[in-house]
């Protein structure tokens, strides 16, 4: 039969920055915080993201006697500043879509397994940071994150791959805890712009960066607007300001040439006026929350950005996209951004296209916005 050392020695071959085990017994607290919070996460569902159904990995695969858990460093090199600022970095580097990187490797791993007479299974609902903790791979922090024991020098920008097994292997010591330091005074709550960050491991998701810039219904509420900053797709702030992670970020990291390379198709003034082959092309297949039938959150969130960049060489921009987009939101949010970079150009642009705005959204944000002036 196939050894624990034997599995953790071809993880760590194959570039995994850990790994650890644990039964595959359901996850009773869990459970029993979603059902405490449900009200927090009734979005879900609709979003394909079945938290309740992932609890019991019994539920998923029947034969599952044991989970592997494997840890990746998705932070291994440093990206382009600009493009860290805008995004957040667990999606820089993602090939969930493009099947070029990570997935090759979970792939041979369990390819090792079932060589071996292991069969496996690797779904994407079970609680994973969870199930790391259980295997003894970290500890979480405040901002509900796991921290790892092992990679990124103790930090957050790890992904817990949990692999359910057909063997029994003997579990690792959980490591439930938070652990955080008492000096930490609550970083990350108190950084978090839009207060999605309720108390200790308790997220309000639907108040979240991340879940606004790509869950979001509609256009984004007035209130949230200028405390998302810059942020498009997903948002680091939380893990920015983590003593936790300073080690880390003050690492001297190798470039990461493919997200280098890709930083000019995600310039702002591109992402604004892009059209539907250049998203499914260039865009959706790094960062596929956004399908391609609501191009328009990408739009919205840019045309927020510009606003919030307080970079007048966007104004022209802007002007653009309340022309030509069809999109209300779109329209709605350039307008909102115009009059948060202010300026007699500015005001010029939405007082001219105020008659052409119809009774909707976008006359409603361009009357809003010339309050500003």
């Amino acid at each position: 039969m196939l050894t624990k050392t034997e599995i953790m020695e071809r993880a760590l071959e194959l570039g995994f920055a850990d790994i650890g085990f644990t039964t595959a017994e359901a996850f009773h607290e869990q459970a029993e915080v979603l059902q405490s919070r449900q009200e927090l996460y009734d979005w879900a569902p609709a979003r394909g993201l079945d938290l309740f159904g992932g609890v019991d990995p019994r539920n998923i695969y029947p034969e599952a006697q044991s989970i592997i858990v494997l840890i990746e460093n998705y932070f291994q090199r440093a990206f382009p500043r600009v493009m860290e600022m805008r995004f957040g970095r667990c999606y820089l580097d993602d090939d969930r879509i493009t099947k070029d990187g990570l997935s090759r490797r979970i792939k041979a791993f369990r390819e090792f397994l079932r060589e071996h007479g292991v069969e496996s299974k690797v779904p994407f609902h079970l609680p994973h940071r969870v199930a790391a903790a259980r295997a003894g791979l970290g500890t979480f922090g405040k901002n509900c994150l796991l921290y790892s024991r092992r990679a990124a020098r103790q930090g957050s920008w790890i992904l817990p791959v949990a692999v359910l097994v057909n063997r029994a292997y003997e579990p690792d010591e959980p490591t439930l805890a938070v652990g955080c330091p008492a000096w930490c005074k609550n970083a990350c709550l108190v950084a978090c712009p839009t207060g999605a960050l309720i108390g200790p491991r308790k997220l309000d998701p639907r108040r979240c960066v991340s879940y606004l810039t790509y869950f979001g219904e509609g256009i984004t509420p007035l209130e949230f607007r200028e405390p998302m900053g810059m942020w498009i797709y997903g948002c680091d702030r939380c893990q920015n300001v983590c003593p936790r992670n300073q080690p880390w970020l003050a690492a001297d990291l190798p470039v990461n040439e493919k997200v280098a390379a890709m930083a000019e198709d995600f310039t702002l003034a591109k992402l604004l006026h892009m059209s539907a082959g250049y998203f499914q092309a260039k865009i959706w297949p790094r960062m596929f929350y956004v399908p391609p039938q609501e191009m328009w959150r990408w739009k919205m969130n840019v045309a927020r950005a510009m606003g919030n960049s307080l970079d007048d060489a966007y104004i022209p921009h802007l002007v653009r996209a309340m022309r030509e987009e069809e999109d209300e939101r779109v329209k709605g949010m350039a307008a909102w951004a115009l009059g948060r970079l202010g300026g007699p150009e500015a005001k010029q642009a939405l007082e001219s296209y105020l008659p052409r705005a119809g009774e909707g959204l976008a006359r409603r944000e361009i009357l809003q916005a010339l309050e500003h002036f």
